[in-house]
């Protein structure tokens, strides 16, 4: 289900709702599932969401020195993998609880040197041309404006610096796109439930990737963000894309 909301609204699950109260409502969800993070994203992926990010930074191929934004980044799994390269990284996230787990992490890891910081990803306040890489895992669909924020991830990058975004998508595999659609709406709430007490936060979440535009699409969007060179990575079958582009 991709299907566009209304003009004047933007989609929040399967509603359809204003752009102010989609922001609001999408922190509450976070706010919520922070402290167990890593249980949303086993319930969502089966568990292999670790195997997909190590793949994903793989792609990325940070190199010591270089200046990298994790946007939506806030418990640190996409940056301790970057940083372990030598890479200086800004983890970025408008949820402030999502931080807080982040730092409280990296402090147990003993992981110094990244840079925490609150920000919307609509409306960044980093100078122009800041930063060699931009990565976002599992966020982006979460973002109110869209383009909005694939234009500041444009705006924020050198030239020759890379756009990264690792997102669930839509799977073409006809027998394991219908059985992942039975597991994600009808099992998945009902894990945030037993697990967490809140099968809502979780059923917004599988809604969120149904109204997510499909791979297509969201290539075509960050080419209109100015992005050239873009690229679609799938993994099983479209359930997970690595989408990528270069500044020039």
């Amino acid at each position: 289900m991709t299907d566009t909301a209304p003009p004047g609204t933007v989609s929040f699950g399967y509603e359809d709702v204003a752009p102010d109260e989609k922001t609001a409502r999408v922190g509450g969800v976070f706010s919520s599932v922070a402290k167990n993070y890593d249980l949303m994203n086993d319930a969502m992926s089966g568990g292999m969401h670790r195997l997909w990010k190590d793949r994903f930074v793989r792609r990325v191929q940070p190199q010591p020195g270089q200046q990298i934004l994790d946007m939506a980044g806030g418990t640190g799994d996409i940056a301790f993998r970057l940083a372990a390269s030598g890479a200086s990284v800004t983890v970025a996230d408008i949820n402030p609880a999502m931080l807080e787990v982040g730092m409280q992490r990296a402090a147990k890891r003993g992981i110094d040197g990244l840079v925490w910081t609150e920000a919307n990803a609509e409306t960044l306040t980093f100078p122009d041309r800041f930063f060699d890489a931009y990565t976002i895992a599992f966020g982006i669909r979460n973002v109110t404006d869209i383009p909005k924020a694939l234009r500041e991830a444009h705006r924020v990058l050198r030239r020759g610096g890379r756009f990264f975004c690792l997102e669930f998508s839509t799977t073409t595999w006809p027998g394991f796109k219908d059985v992942y659609d039975s597991y994600s709406h009808k099992l998945v709430p009902k894990l945030g439930q037993l697990l967490a007490q809140d099968a809502d936060s979780y059923r917004y979440l599988i809604e969120s990737i149904r109204r997510f535009p499909d791979m297509p699409r969201f290539q075509a969007m960050i080419g209109e963000a100015g992005f050239v060179r873009t690229k679609a990575e799938s993994i099983l079958g479209g359930l997970v894309a690595i989408h990528s582009g270069w500044k020039i």
